[in-house]
């Protein structure tokens, strides 16, 4: 898609007489440990950026040079982060929605309009519009996706020099075999999701043999 395609919705929004168009999107909804990141993005109807897609589709190269670019060229962006232990208490849907309106909330201008990759947003004050597969076909949904997923890429690229042997740097808490084999190695960390598979099924047999030796 090219990059006109990629800002049809935002056209049509502005000629619809909104300025402040938000883009909306998560990262690290599967991963079994770490937070969900979120983040909202306003882009400068005037500073089109090329390459904008959904940040799984775009090589860790290209992400970091488009996270780059948007932060510059952005009227106003936000980033926000749920933590494990909450996206165990209310659920991994419930924190990236949690995730996305803290963003926004981050944003120095508020958008009049909100796009979001799949989720509805019901409780922000501007209307919105949930679009399915948001960050192949808005360039505002797409630059959030890119900043939520270097964002959060980044954060467990940190947690790898607190945790070496568990290779975060590499697999950023998805269910790789080096992450789960590392689990079974070496044990469960506080920033491992409870809610997750096969760390809650770990949990549970866990708890079993504790009850059995008592």
């Amino acid at each position: 898609m090219n990059v006109s395609n990629m800002y049809d919705y935002e056209e049509r929004l502005f000629k619809e007489g909104y300025s402040l168009i938000g883009g909306c999107d998560e990262a690290g909804r599967g991963p079994l440990a770490g937070p969900v990141f979120a983040a909202c993005v306003i882009l400068d109807r005037n500073q089109k950026i090329e390459g904008l897609n959904d940040s799984k589709q775009l090589t860790e190269k290209k992400r970091n040079q488009l996270y780059d670019e948007i932060i510059k060229k952005a009227k106003s962006y936000g980033i926000a982060f749920v933590s494990e232990q909450v996206i165990d208490q209310i659920n991994i849907y419930q924190a990236s929605r949690l995730a996305m309106m803290n963003a926004i909330k981050e944003m120095a201008f508020t958008p009049d309009f909100v796009l979001t990759d799949a989720m509805p947003l019901p409780d922000i004050e501007a209307p919105f519009l949930s679009i399915i597969k948001g960050d192949t076909l808005s360039a505002s949904i797409a630059a959030a996706s890119i900043l939520a997923k270097v964002s959060r890429d980044r954060y467990m690229e940190k947690l790898s020099l607190d945790f070496p042997e568990y290779g975060f740097e590499k697999h950023k808490g998805y269910p790789t075999k080096q992450h789960v084999d590392a689990i079974h190695s070496h044990g469960i960390l506080p920033i491992h999701r409870k809610t997750y598979d096969p760390i809650k099924s770990m949990l549970k047999k866990q708890m079993a043999f504790d009850f059995e030796k008592e």
